[in-house]
């Protein structure tokens, strides 16, 4: 992260003694990226990080993936995807993925098991409801429209809430690496700067330690060749404090500032997070384009060098009447494809002021694959929407 916070206690100096009150030392940990070269957090545990009594091989049940074959743009429902009493690690369903990303969906009504994962950092998106995340480093709270970034091998869980909507709806995004602002948002030593679309201000981490007891506590970890269930000697959440610029931290999209102009603005100008070989950007309401003969809604348009995954989350996508889709919708844009408004949509949006819609986009550089939760709530007729005919019409 880009400012350093501490939590609890801590030593006044890194790397010296800090002790119990019964005399014993805390143990010391630093978790670190890019090899002790870039951002990194000390934490300190009453129990030993690396005291395991059993590590398991556990199958990993997320099923296969397909490429998009014959190519096409897709929809999606995810209201139409079944989870009964699910929980936010184990029983995601996985709709899209590459060898950069896997992006999933998952309604949770029951807590999660301890979860870790080695392999890269997880962004979720809020759909709806709301959730306490336990982590090493604190709880945090997070409801509709809030992203989450969980950062590598970073232990949590998630506690829904019993809400009106009845548990949490999570997008979820897990990257095959870190995942944070984009980087001409930040300054060489990592502020915020002045054209960004949010800063400090809008960031929550966490604020107080999490303490837990516990002996032989199961802790599930996604690692580069699978899963394994560790079984530890005492419970993870035993940090009495930390400090550094490394931790999971919260960002709500309604806190992001849209940036207009007189004519159409770019996808760029909404980018809110960059991955490894993919970004995220948000739609936000906002003022449209003040030119007199300006269209607001987006040109038809060629991504030859990406995919573009669509969420649509609340108000209504103006470029997309009459095409199906609805809030919990998402629409998948594959490079190879020439997309853009449906048909009137450009006309229509001329003299427009003002656009209440609220979208996640997620652009990949490499083709988007299908799994198992795409297969199950797919839009069959979506691709034929701009001729208004399909196959055999």
């Amino acid at each position: 992260m880009p400012y350093y916070r501490q939590v609890g206690e801590i030593p006044h100096k890194r790397h010296t003694a800090f002790r119990k009150p019964d005399g014993g030392l805390y143990a010391e940990e630093l978790m670190g990226v890019e090899g002790f070269s870039a951002d990194s957090a000390l934490l300190y545990h009453r129990g030993l990080p690396t005291a395991i009594v059993d590590a398991v091989a556990i199958e990993d049940e997320r099923g296969p993936i397909a490429p998009n074959h014959p190519l096409k743009p897709r929809a999606f429902k995810t209201h139409d995807l079944k989870f009964g009493d699910a929980d936010a690690v184990t029983d995601r369903r996985r709709l899209f993925g590459n060898a950069d990303v896997t992006i999933g969906f998952v309604h949770a009504t029951r807590p999660s098991p301890l979860y870790r994962n080695a392999a890269g950092d997880e962004l979720f998106y809020v759909q709806g409801g709301s959730a306490t995340v336990e982590t090493i480093y604190g709880p945090l709270e997070i409801g509709d429209g809030d992203y989450l970034v969980i950062p590598t091998s970073c232990t949590y869980r998630v506690l829904p809430h019993d809400g009106g909507d009845g548990g949490v709806k999570l997008l979820t995004i897990e990257a095959r690496g870190h995942i944070g602002p984009p980087k001409r948002y930040l300054s060489a030593k990592g502020q915020f700067l002045e054209h960004s679309p949010y800063c400090e201000r809008d960031i929550r981490g966490p604020s107080e330690p999490l303490v837990v007891d516990g002996t032989d506590v199961e802790v599930l970890v996604r690692h580069r060749a699978g899963l394994t269930r560790y079984t530890y000697a005492t419970h993870p959440f035993d940090v009495v404090g930390w400090d550094g610029c490394l931790y999971p931290w919260v960002f709500n999209i309604d806190d992001f500032e849209p940036i207009t102009g007189r004519v159409h603005q770019p996808p760029p100008v909404h980018q809110t997070f960059e991955g490894p070989n993919f970004v995220v950007c948000s739609f936000c309401p906002r003022k449209v384009d003040y030119h007199p003969e300006s269209i607001p809604v987006p040109y038809n348009h060629a991504n030859v060098d990406s995919d573009e995954l669509m969420f649509y989350v609340r108000g209504n996508y103006e470029a997309r009447k009459g095409s199906g889709i609805e809030v919990g919708s998402l629409s998948l844009h594959p490079s190879g494809f020439t997309h853009g408004p449906q048909p009137g949509a450009a006309e229509a949006s001329i003299g427009a002021q003002f656009f209440d819609e609220t979208a996640v986009m997620v652009d990949t550089f490499a083709p988007l694959d299908l799994g198992e939760a795409a297969d199950a709530s797919e839009d069959p007729g979506y691709a034929w929407t701009w001729s208004g005919r399909g196959p055999g019409a």
